[in-house]
């Protein structure tokens, strides 16, 4: 069974929404995931400038 994952600091900019949670090692991630609908879009990165840089740049291809 995978691990729960509980994400805190939340913030949203345009349909990608950004949360850190801590991973299996203890370490602090930030994870950028895009909530439009048919989008999938996500990824993880080690600080939360990356991630935010990731939604500013982020396009939606879903039409």
């Amino acid at each position: 069974m995978p691990a729960r994952i509980n994400f805190r600091s939340l913030l949203k900019i345009g349909p990608v929404q950004i949360g850190n949670y801590r991973d299996r090692k203890g370490r602090t991630k930030d994870a950028a995931v895009c909530t439009a609908d048919s989008c999938g879009w996500s990824a993880d990165y080690s600080s939360s400038t990356a991630a935010q840089l990731a939604a500013r740049s982020h396009r939606c291809h879903v039409s």
